[in-house]
């Protein structure tokens, strides 16, 4: 399935917590090297930017993520601790928020000059505006959603729209390590 490219470059804009939950939640592990490599032979990506929340902790996933080739940019994030006195369940744990779709839409825009199509690559409805307007530009190829609850307001693009837990087989990260006999 591998394409050859002649004209501008694509490239994709991920929202990989979107990404990275909508495909745990459907039951797999996404394969990054596969996935790197499926929007290169596939849609001509030459820059994958790849949206993320920086943790410390998880140095060492963003230089492995920058060596398969993603361009990481990496956003601050927020501890949400929740109120024991206002919540009820007093059993939840926080959340560590980073929200990356004001930077993914303002890097698309950044870098409309330098590619031909753009493909964004999230369910998320906030991308609503920004595919509208790289639609309106003729930049819009695709939207990559990662199943099929993606938000109705990305119905509107449903001709671009392709589902990446329909391609699970092409993408799945598969364990290469022997099982040990019993």
């Amino acid at each position: 399935m591998k394409r050859t490219f002649r004209k501008s470059p694509a490239y994709a804009f991920i929202d990989s917590q979107n990404l990275n939950l909508g495909i745990q939640k459907m039951g797999w592990k996404l394969d990054w090297r596969k996935f790197r490599q499926y929007l290169k032979d596939v849609h001509g990506v030459t820059n994958a930017y790849m949206f993320i929340g920086y943790m410390h902790e998880n140095e060492a996933l963003y230089e492995y993520m920058h060596e398969l080739g993603y361009l990481v940019v990496l956003k601050p994030t927020v501890d949400i601790t929740p109120n024991q006195d206002k919540d009820k369940n007093k059993h939840e744990r926080h959340t560590v928020k980073g929200n990356v779709d004001v930077e993914l839409a303002l890097y698309a825009l950044k870098e409309m000059p330098n590619y031909k199509k753009a493909i964004i690559v999230s369910g998320d409805g906030d991308f609503y505006a920004l595919a509208e307007y790289l639609e309106q530009k003729s930049k819009l190829a695709k939207i990559l959603t990662p199943n099929w609850q993606y938000s109705s307001l990305l119905k509107a693009f449903d001709n671009n729209i392709i589902r990446l837990d329909q391609m699970r087989s092409q993408l799945e990260y598969r364990d290469r390590k022997p099982r040990k006999k019993q």
